[in-house]
């Protein structure tokens, strides 16, 4: 398909806005609020379901309390969203409330999406606000998110929110309008490139390294961004967030912008939550021919397991590596570390014997496994 066939196809959108678009050294800049509020409001009327992903909190709250910028602590950028959020959210309010839109704040950290039942209490919440008509605006909650557990900038949080309502779309407005061949800020007479079909090293060379004007992303940050969504099944589009009537014309085939084209069928919900939300509490070493099944998308049994490492519980998730240490699937394990350890390299017709218990026959079942290359498939 082609772009606008993709657009034409997109029901569900994620929208994010970065802080170098909202904000100025005056603080939030009102105008490009009210313009992104009336926009929004105009599609959730035409029937389109509409989430915004917004940074700004810390860049609201420095200017609040009159700190210049300068590099800061995680204490203080925590107590910096903290004064910050309230000022954000309320001039959203503000803003859609004059096209009768009602709004709906949701701070995450990523702990909030790496447990499943979490995960899916936030999808749910989410989806009901979609139901009821309410804009969700997401940030992340960076009062109580320490580094550990921080998304590291709003593009990875808007990629998977992509996974976590089922967008169709990801637009990412930032202050730069488009990827570049070389960074614009270096080389001014720098050309865009308007589409992208596959993101390859190439395309990731052309980022660069540096930050964001406000925020803590960039044009690095876009791109992981975009093979997330990518290997969704989903297209993503980075755009000028100051542009009047930006989401008008992207829809109405301008071109503008870049687009970044799905690449291959994409996850399912189950298996995008795996390969991109909880973090692998151990590992387990298998053989070649464990890796030729699990590559033929059968599951893993025990005859295939060389080793154990790390200790885990039951329902763990777990990551498949090779005896040289490439990693090859992940996956939610059956069995804790210590019984697993006494089935490894087992036939399943000995699991009852070495367990004192029947067991399962798969330690991983191929539904609860993504093989890694699946990722950008």
């Amino acid at each position: 398909m082609d772009r606008k066939a993709w657009l034409q196809k997109a029901k569900r959108i994620v929208v994010k806005v970065g802080s170098a678009v909202i904000t100025t050294e005056d603080g939030l800049s009102r105008l490009v609020i009210d313009n992104l509020a009336a926009e929004i409001s105009r599609f959730n009327r035409q029937g389109y379901d509409m989430v915004l992903v917004s940074s700004g909190a810390i860049a609201c709250g420095r200017k609040k309390l009159g700190i210049p910028r300068r590099d800061f602590t995680l204490s203080e950028k925590q107590a910096l969203a903290a004064t910050g959020q309230a000022g954000l959210i309320e001039a959203y309010e503000e803003a859609f409330s004059q096209y009768g839109q009602h709004v709906a704040q949701i701070l995450l950290t990523r702990q909030d999406l790496e447990d499943r039942k979490r995960y899916l209490l936030a999808r749910n919440t989410l989806l009901t606000l979609l139901r009821w008509r309410v804009l969700p605006i997401i940030n992340e909650n960076d009062t109580v998110a320490v580094e550990e557990i921080q998304f590291g900038d709003n593009d990875l949080l808007a990629a998977l929110t992509v996974g976590l309502v089922g967008a169709d779309l990801l637009i990412c407005l930032s202050d730069i309008d488009a990827l570049y061949e070389h960074d614009p800020r270096e080389v001014p007479e720098a050309k865009p490139l308007r589409e992208v079909t596959k993101i390859d090293e190439r395309i990731e060379a052309m980022a660069g390294q540096k930050p964001g004007r406000f925020g803590r992303g960039g044009m690095v940050s876009k791109i992981r961004a975009a093979k997330i969504v990518t290997s969704f099944g989903v297209p993503m589009i980075i755009a000028p967030g100051r542009e009047p009537l930006i989401l008008e014309r992207i829809f109405a085939g301008e071109e503008i912008g870049t687009f970044f084209f799905p690449e291959g069928k994409g996850l399912s919900s189950r298996k995008f939550w795996l390969a991109y939300h909880p973090r692998p509490e151990g590992a387990i070493v298998i053989d070649a021919g464990a890796v030729k099944a699990l590559k033929a998308h059968k599951s893993l049994l025990p005859a295939g397991i060389k080793e154990i490492r790390g200790v885990f519980d039951r329902g763990s998730c777990v990551e498949c590596v090779t005896e040289d240490g490439q990693r090859v699937a992940v996956g939610l394990c059956n069995y804790n570390s210590e019984d697993l350890k006494k089935i490894a390299g087992c036939h399943t017709r000995e699991i009852p014997a070495r367990l004192g218990f029947s067991g399962q026959d798969e330690v991983i079942h191929r539904d609860n496994l993504v093989l890694l290359e699946e990722e950008t498939a």
